[in-house]
């Protein structure tokens, strides 16, 4: 399969199913400029060898189903054509691509949940998941990703009519792992998504998150916390295309950075196409830098090509601690250490709030809190 017809957008040209549609990145273009190519360890240029060194482990509820299935199964690639040249090699790559699905009018009671566990730098691994949620459905889906891994990866999510999908993904890895991925959430009829992303391990982790949206009413929010440390690159490029009209979507990402060398990019890109009238959207990226030697680039986009919208902004913003609020903590007695932490929790804790699994919540809050005590 070619060249998909309809251009994305301008930071999204081109959607193919096969790899040799992408070029190999040199690092001049947009979508690459800002990601250190050469700490990929051949994900960009298949020079990776695949040796398999990462497990996935699914655990589902009661009357969810999952299945390991080959590529050829017709629910792979019917959400997501893969945007880029890594994305295409894990879509040519993976051996098998596990498909959950959760019936029509199903409420699971207990999260669904996807562990992917690396078991070294040697080679890699290349993985696809597939989420199909029914009509009226509504469930929870924790994705976490542990260990030293190279791996690149495509997840689709497919969202029923009047359907509530609920996602937490957890970039927990050890420092010296690559990770590369492209979260994809097609939204039916008044279908709601709620995506929280927490990215805190890996020495390169390049997180894709998108959404697009199959007829009118679907409601997107997407939210993300990132914390930097020296040497650390951690890069996220959202991506929200609105072709239907009356659909909404809200984007939130925050980030911390410290240390020499720490680098977070953040991308994000809403386009509102002729035929989405009645659009509602805004994104939001904020960076917290707490020493010198650390770098943010933050870039939102927002292409309109309708008049008619309901309202549609963006923001983004970079920069140091607030010494008055540090002031006022200190005139109240809190010495400064305690008061740095209390104003940098504050402002990661507003979206860490939003994380609706309590187990995640208190693991995303104690990682926060050991990242402060460096």
């Amino acid at each position: 399969m070619g060249l998909n017809e309809k251009p994305l957008s301008t930071l999204h040209e081109k959607a193919s199913y096969d790899l040799a549609d992408f070029a190999v990145p040199t690092g001049r273009e947009e979508a690459w400029r800002f990601t250190p190519l050469s700490r990929l360890k051949g994900l960009h240029n298949g020079k990776a060898e695949v040796t398999g060194q990462a497990l996935t482990q699914v655990t589902t509820p009661a009357g969810v189903t999952a299945e390991w299935v080959g590529r050829g199964d017709p629910r792979i690639g019917q959400a997501y054509v893969p945007a880029d040249r890594v994305s295409a090699q894990a879509y040519s790559a993976f051996e098998k691509a596990l498909v959950v699905t959760v019936p029509k009018e199903a409420t699971p009671d207990e999260p669904i949940r996807v562990e992917v566990r690396g078991g070294g730098l040697d080679g890699a691994t290349y993985g696809h998941v597939v989420v199909k949620v029914g009509p009226l459905a509504e469930a929870v889906v924790i994705i976490e990703h542990q260990g030293s891994a190279v791996y690149a990866d495509n997840v689709e999510f497919v969202v029923g009519d009047g359907a509530t999908l609920k996602v937490v993904s957890l970039q927990d890895w050890e420092d010296d792992a690559v990770h590369v991925s492209h979260h994809h959430a097609q939204l039916a009829k008044d279908a709601t998504f709620r995506s929280f992303v927490a990215t805190l391990g890996g020495d390169l982790v390049r997180l894709a998150p998108s959404v697009s949206y199959t007829a009118p009413g679907g409601d997107a929010d997407l939210s993300g916390l990132y914390f930097v440390d020296a040497g650390q690159h951690l890069e996220h490029r959202l991506l929200v295309d609105h072709s239907q009209p009356n659909c909404k979507s809200n984007v939130d990402y925050r980030g911390a950075l410290q240390g020499e060398r720490a680098h977070a990019v953040w991308i994000g890109d809403v386009i509102i196409r002729v035929e989405a009238e009645g659009t509602d959207t805004y994104e939001l990226n904020r960076n917290l830098i707490l020493t010198d030697g650390a770098r943010a680039d933050s870039v939102p986009n927002l292409e309109i090509l309708t008049g008619e919208v309901a309202g549609a902004g963006h923001a983004s913003a970079s920069g140091r601690l607030d010494d008055e609020h540090i002031f006022y903590l200190q005139a109240r007695g809190i010495p400064y250490d305690q008061a740095r932490r209390l104003v940098i929790k504050g402002f990661l804790g507003q979206l860490i709030e939003k994380i609706q699994v309590d187990e995640i919540r208190e693991r995303v809050l104690g990682a926060v809190e050991a990242e402060l005590a460096r």
